[in-house]
């Protein structure tokens, strides 16, 4: 079989179906089989009991198992990119009742921005995966800080970890959680960008998120007997020259 036959099959839209509905039955053998424990949950059931909307970030290697970190029946999306792995995901995720918004923030972010802050306004809850969808890993793009000062919607970092797991040697180490492991949900403490903050301070905002999530993904890990995955060598040696010219 050819190498451009079998690109075409995989890009073959039932292909892509059949795989999605393998992936959800996968993620489902592995949460339905796992012991699973919740930290700091309150932060998100304040939200769902509330009926109000936040923006919910994770790596993007966390992506896989993410969708049972939402409560059942909670109106919720998620921001996925443009790439035909993004189409993947979408398809993937919809199994769970969550919705899509197609857009990065190198292409169509304008009316991807758009169609989130919508979503916020119908009360949704935005999931985003701040170093996606090509990384640095472990590096926060601005969208999400930037979300907030325009809804002003807090931010509320999530990570999840399996004492069970696979690392793929992928630009953001993404995580394959195996099943009959020990399982934890790690939920932050709301972040809330000021609408009137200054670009500068908008910065700072960022570089907040950025750490949160790198504790709260790093906690996840640790309490399943995991090493957290370093980040990536082009953001250890940024992090290295700030401290120097600290």
């Amino acid at each position: 079989m050819s190498k451009k036959f079998r690109r075409k099959l995989i890009q073959s839209s039932l292909v892509q179906s059949l795989i999605s509905w393998v992936a959800y039955l996968y993620m489902e053998l592995v949460y339905y089989t796992s012991r699973w424990e919740h930290h700091n949950r309150a932060v998100p059931e304040s939200f769902w009991d509330a009926g109000k909307p936040m923006i919910v970030c994770f790596w993007h290697n966390r992506l896989l198992c993410m969708c049972r970190c939402w409560r059942k029946g909670v109106k919720a999306t998620i921001l996925i990119s443009q790439h035909r792995d993004g189409r993947f995901i979408s398809q993937t995720i919809h199994h769970y009742g969550v919705g899509t918004v197609t857009g990065s923030t190198s292409r169509g972010s304008s009316a991807a921005l758009r169609e989130m802050v919508e979503k916020i306004e119908q009360s949704y809850c935005v999931g985003i995966t701040p170093d996606g969808p090509r990384g640095p890993r472990f590096q926060a793009a601005p969208g999400p800080v930037y979300l907030a000062k325009l809804t002003g919607i807090p931010i509320v970092n999530v990570s999840v970890a399996t004492s069970k797991r696979k690392v793929l040697q992928s630009w953001d180490r993404f995580l394959v959680c195996l099943p009959f492991s020990r399982g934890a949900y790690v939920w932050g403490n709301p972040i809330h960008v000021p609408q009137d903050c200054s670009d500068a301070d908008l910065e700072l905002y960022r570089q907040k998120l950025e750490q949160d999530l790198i504790d709260v993904s790093n906690r996840s890990d640790q309490l399943c007997g995991q090493t957290p995955i370093p980040l990536d060598e082009s953001r250890l040696n940024d992090m290295m020259s700030q401290r120097k010219a600290s």
